[in-house]
Order: C-alpha cells, then sequence, then structure tokens
C-alpha cells in the first residue's frame, strides 16, 4: 500500500518545475556570479533574475531580498542582526513563548550577550494578546519578532496590527513566515513588516536556500562574514541553482494557492471531524483560532505521541509529534506546553501537516486505522 505523507510542515519534496529551473545550473551554467567573466556573468544574470521574481512574488525591490541558506539562518541574520544593528537604541527584545526555535534560540544568543527579552504567554488558542504586546515595548526595544503561522499547532497571528503597534513605538517587527507560502498570502506592504524569513523546501522548492526580506533602511548586521556577497549581509557563494528553484517553487505556491488552500483547508476538516467522532478523549489543538488550512494538532488523552507515531508509520503513515523525543524520554513540547493542556492530554499530542499531494482517500484511510492504533497504545499505556 502506498504510504500517506502528513509531515509536510517539516518539508515538502521539490516540485518538477523547481527541479527543471535548478537543472542547468547545477551543470553547464553552475559558475560564479561575483566572477566577471562570461560564465560568471550568466550565472549573475540567473541570479538576478530570480531575485526580481522573489521580489515580485512578495510586493518589495530586489535589493530587499537577501537570499540565505535557509530558514534558520534567514530568522538568525534577522533577530540577531537587527538587534546588533540597533544596540546604540537600546537592548530589549520581544517575542513569544510559541515561536520556533530558531526564534528562541537567537534570542537566548543575545540574551548571553546582554540583552534582555521578553517572551509573551499566549492564551489556550495558542494567541499573543495585541494589548499585551503593546504594554511589553519599551523606549530600549529594538526589535520584536512574532511569527506569521505556528509550525506546530497552525495558529495564525495578526502580524499587520502588531507590525503597526511596533511601528508605532519605533521599534522594529520580524516575522518567521517560513509556514505561510503554499497557503497564505505574501504581501509585506500588507504585512508592514521590516524583516520577514522564508526557506524554499517548505512550498515545494529545495532545500538549504531561503531568503530574508529586508526593508529598505534596515539596519541589519552581518552573521556571516568573508565577502561582500548579498549586499554584504550574508559572504559565501549564492547557491544559484537552488535559488533558481526557489524562486520558481514561490512563485507557482503563491499563484496556486487559492484553490490549494480552499481543498486542503476541507481535507482537514474532514480529519478533525473524523477523528473526533470515532476517537474517544480527544480535542483538537487552536481548533477556535485562525488557522494554517494544513496544519492539524490533535491530543490523545492517556496516549504516549511516540508510540503512537510507530504505530502510525507501521501502517504507512508518516506523521509528527507535539512533542520532541530527547534521550529516551519524551519531552513536552514548548508550544503544546504554552497552551496548558490537561496532563492526561499533553504527551500525546500528533502533528498531522497536510500539503498539495494530500487527497480524500488518504484521509480516509488515516480515519479508518487510528480509532484501533489509538486504543492499543493506551492499552500498552495502562499496563505499564
Amino acid at each position: 500500500m502506498k504510504r500517506i505523507y502528513l509531515d509536510h510542515a517539516a518539508t515538502t519534496p521539490a516540485r518538477p518545475e523547481a527541479i527543471a529551473a535548478m537543472l542547468p545550473l547545477l551543470a553547464d551554467g553552475g559558475y560564479n556570479p561575483s566572477s566577471i567573466h562570461a560564465e560568471g556573468r550568466a550565472a549573475r544574470a540567473a541570479l538576478d533574475t530570480a531575485r526580481v521574481r522573489v521580489a515580485g512574488v512578495l510586493g518589495a525591490k530586489p535589493r530587499e531580498i537577501v537570499f540565505t541558506g535557509g530558514g534558520s539562518e534567514s530568522i538568525g541574520l534577522a533577530v540577531i542582526g537587527a538587534a546588533r544593528a540597533a544596540a546604540a537604541r537600546g537592548r530589549h527584545v520581544v517575542t513569544s513563548v510559541v515561536e520556533h526555535h530558531a526564534v528562541l534560540h537567537a534570542v537566548d544568543v543575545l540574551e548571553r550577550d546582554g540583552w534582555t527579552a521578553t517572551r509573551l504567554p499566549v492564551d489556550a488558542r495558542g494567541l499573543v494578546d495585541p494589548a499585551a504586546f503593546a504594554s511589553a515595548l519599551r523606549p530600549d526595544t529594538t526589535l520584536a519578532t512574532l511569527m506569521l503561522a505556528n509550525n506546530e499547532i497552525g495558529t495564525l497571528a495578526p502580524v499587520a496590527e502588531f507590525a503597526a503597534i511596533a511601528h508605532r513605538a519605533g521599534v522594529l517587527f520580524h516575522t518567521d513566515a517560513v509556514q505561510a507560502p503554499a497557503l497564505l498570502a505574501l504581501d509585506v506592504a500588507a504585512l508592514g513588516v521590516d524583516l520577514l524569513s522564508l526557506s524554499g523546501h517548505k512550498f515545494y522548492g529545495p532545500k538549504g536556500v531561503g531568503v530574508l526580506y529586508v526593508r529598505s533602511g534596515t539596519p541589519v548586521a552581518a552573521q556571516i562574514v568573508g565577502g561582500g556577497q548579498e549586499y554584504g549581509l550574508r559572504a559565501g557563494t549564492e547557491n544559484v541553482a537552488g535559488i533558481a528553484g526557489f524562486a520558481a517553487a514561490l512563485e507557482l505556491a503563491q499563484s496556486e494557492r487559492g484553490v490549494n488552500t480552499a481543498r486542503i483547508a476541507a481535507l482537514r476538516d474532514r480529519l478533525e471531524a473524523g477523528v473526533i467522532a470515532t476517537v474517544p478523549a480527544a480535542l483538537v489543538n487552536a481548533a477556535c483560532a485562525p488557522r494554517l488550512a494544513g496544519i492539524s494538532s490533535i491530543a490523545f488523552a492517556d496516549t504516549s505521541a511516540a508510540t503512537l507515531l510507530i504505530r502510525l508509520d507501521l501502517e504507512g503513515i508518516a506523521a509528527a509529534a507535539g512533542s520532541a523525543c530527547a534521550a529516551g524520554s519524551l519531552e513536552l513540547s514548548h508550544v503544546i506546553a504554552a497552551l496548558g493542556l490537561p496532563a492526561e492530554y499533553a504527551s500525546g499530542v500528533i502533528r498531522f501537516s497536510l500539503g498539495q499531494m494530500s487527497t480524500a482517500g488518504e484521509i480516509d484511510r488515516v480515519l479508518t486505522v487510528l480509532p484501533q492504533l489509538v486504543a492499543q497504545v493506551r492499552g500498552i499505556e495502562a499496563v505499564v
């Protein structure tokens, strides 16, 4: 039986159009865009074309697009680079407790270097209160960073509102939009952000390629040094082939998102309704919040997520836990912990993340096997 892949929030396979854009630049066109000879100029032309295409999708200027080695690097450059560049104003940053670890660990770096940080709590839906955000901004706050779409539970933040609040206080605003491109509109003017991070492999582009949008005039200190590439913000010879694939995938993701979002949201709703109807003591995290169409975080009471994932995998179904296994023990996800779930539910969270390959037949297959698998795992837990 064909395997069912429901872990698109972790990564997506590169689509044929992205691969086709890359192949010529991995062979005869794979030269250094910083070289002045004909081969280098051809590589530069391919790089410039990709930059224009990405800028066009985001409603940005080509000069505002910085190519990086992935989403985590883009986030680190934004958070650490912008904070350090504005250190003369102050050394305080604001974020939330449910950000991706790329953000939280970047804030940790700043704290070790003498910055202070406010990590805002969320409500049971996983949302930050805008009034609490406004109150957290201080005269010495230089940067605020809140994600557009949560990678574990799918909640959507009112980023345009947060950015406007930050700007009224004279604070730069960054958003981690890594999960967004396949299912949400991305217009930097409408969002009002100063910095925005993306990663190619989340929307059917290549791994190892990211983008940081940097609004004109926004100060950012380079974190990778050694050359003048990417306007001096990211040293290193650009991955021209990967960047071309990124641009192709981003254009397609945004052009197709209307149709994909409606179809995938319907599949997600079908999955959640089926689970609630057939599995006792199950609940959908952030069910009442605005959510990304493709992410469904479901908590099963008295169930080990790790054991259930293994059972699902043996049935040919790939999903992910809302908690991370570390050194043989189950460590509760920081996002799930922030929701304040009852203890009997917190260790049994599974994230099903759907994508453009997902079908109704696959969802029905999951709903056929899942109730029995949960019952089996609960039986094992009861014995233990």
